[in-house]
């Protein structure tokens, strides 16, 4: 799946003008009740904006200026940062996992930096819910397998001589050397400790079964 796939397009994503005052900008994030916003100047990413941004850019003030004079006359524009927090609409949408770290939203931009539209972290827990099949009902096997060549494609042949219907099917990093944890999630039925003994016998070492 790619990140153009599960990204709010822009006109549905709050976004702030980086000719916005930042009283502009601060009413919108309190009324929206968001934590960040992309800025942009005619269409283009300029970076993000967030109140901890425009409070960081008060107290760094070398001069004083009350408040409500700096949140007047002050841009979007004169404070955003992180002009390089944005991914590319044709990426592939796990590569946004490392990218939240400061803020819960990403801008998502094409080659010319056009802002097409956002990313947030509630999307992409969303989509790996749907990964793992959090949504539907059904009997959850974890096991591992030893990493050698044709073992998924054996496991699928065990798979269908028991007519299993898949929900999910996960693997992961090497536990050491020689294993595999595999996460199998499929739907309950009368012959699921024939389905595991079929496993084990097979190679495959089970380490829970549960209904979830």
């Amino acid at each position: 799946m790619f990140v153009k796939g599960i990204m709010k397009p822009a006109h549905k994503s709050f976004t702030a003008e980086s000719s916005a005052s930042l009283s502009e900008v601060l009413k919108v994030l309190d009324d929206k009740d968001i934590e960040a916003m992309p800025v942009l100047r005619s269409g283009q990413f300029k970076g993000m904006i967030s109140k901890e941004i425009i409070f960081r850019a008060y107290f760094n003030l070398e001069e004083e200026i009350d408040r409500k004079t700096f949140l007047r006359e002050t841009t979007a524009g004169d404070v955003s940062m992180y002009e390089g927090f944005y991914i590319h609409d044709e990426e592939v949408f796990e590569h946004t996992l490392p990218l939240f770290k400061g803020f819960s939203v990403l801008a998502v931009v094409n080659d010319s930096k056009k802002f097409l539209g956002l990313v947030t972290r509630f999307d992409v827990i969303e989509q790996f819910e749907s990964a793992f099949g959090v949504n539907k009902k059904g009997v959850r096997i974890a096991f591992t397998s030893e990493e050698s060549s044709g073992r998924i494609e054996r496991l699928g042949d065990i798979i269908k001589s028991y007519h299993e219907n898949v929900i999910s099917l996960a693997t992961f990093d090497e536990t050491d050397k020689l294993a595999r944890r595999i996460v199998l999630k499929i739907e309950d039925n009368d012959n699921i400790e024939a389905f595991t003994k079929k496993l084990e016998k097979t190679g495959f070492r089970i380490l829970s079964v549960k209904n979830v």
